[in-house]
């Protein structure tokens, strides 16, 4: 494997937090799969494209891409070995033979000078350690008029998984884990930081547009607190608190979650809002 300089990520993805993610992908995909649509169609894939998903994880949005375009193929490109080895089954599984599964730094891993028509990710982009070096490897990657979209986590506040944890605030120390701009989640939530990195990294044609959708975050409020709390960001807050703190924050959090319940008692409907961003290679 090329040298990974983004280090901090690649520990993180290839340990507790890769795994989670990896065994519950299914889950994820539940959370995210609003915005699958509005990315592919973003991105313009058609029959013959080649397609790069970059932060692709457990290799959904990539086997999708690899439908769209049967007589091309689809990479997906993760620093996670757990979540990679999730995808290649998964694609085993769903017969998609056009797709393959790479595990490398987007910041380095060598690409091929304008092997790709597209390059996409649904919330793969907002952890590098170097964004301008990561978009300028992916775009070198593309051909002339090769298109970027891809969708990163816009406002904190206007994403309901995140306003319920920080409901936590006076059990847990959580912090102001939504800060724009800085490093994690929502690194690219300032949508002028987003145009500047994607000027920097020599594309043109960029475009910032909101979108949102509203994710099945599980069954029930105690079901979704488990999940949230078993997450990178729960466990974190988690560890930091004695058991009768703990069995507070359990509780406080299973009430905020109850009133996106749905009416029938069989999920738990969590708004996220992002950017959903293109651009293109001259």
């Amino acid at each position: 494997m090329p040298k990974i300089v983004n280090t901090a990520q690649h520990e993180a993805w290839n340990g507790p937090e890769g795994a989670h993610w990896a065994r519950h992908q299914d889950r994820w995909n539940a959370v995210n799969e609003g915005f699958d649509e509005p990315l592919l169609t973003a991105a313009g894939i058609a029959e013959g494209h080649r397609t790069l998903d970059i932060g692709c994880g457990g290799g959904q949005t990539t086997l999708l891409a690899a439908r769209r375009a049967p007589g091309g193929r689809a990479l997906g490109l993760d620093l996670s070995g757990p979540m990679l080895a999730e995808a290649r089954a998964r694609a085993a599984r769903e017969g998609v033979t056009n797709a393959e599964f790479v595990q490398g730094d987007a910041q380095t891993h060598p690409l091929g000078a304008g092997a790709f028509d597209a390059a996409i990710s649904r919330y793969g982009v907002m952890f590098f350690a170097d964004p301008e070096a990561a978009f300028g490897n992916i775009g070198r990657a593309l051909r002339p008029g090769g298109r970027l979209a891809f969708v990163c986590a816009a406002e904190p506040r206007l994403n309901d998984w995140l306003v319920a944890l920080t409901a936590l605030r006076e059990l847990l120390p959580v912090g102001d884990v939504g800060t724009p701009g800085a490093p994690g989640m929502f690194s690219l939530a300032d949508p002028d930081r987003v145009r500047t990195v994607l000027t920097a990294a020599g594309f043109t044609g960029i475009a910032v547009d909101r979108a949102e959708a509203y994710g099945n975050w599980g069954r029930d409020a105690e079901d979704v607190t488990d999940f949230l709390l078993a997450s990178g960001p729960g466990r974190h807050f988690m560890d930091q608190a004695d058991p009768a703190t703990q069995a507070r924050a359990r509780a406080t959090l299973t009430e905020h979650l109850r009133p996106h319940e749905t009416p029938d008692g069989t999920a738990v409907r969590l708004r996220s809002t992002a950017w959903l961003v293109t651009a293109t290679r001259p």
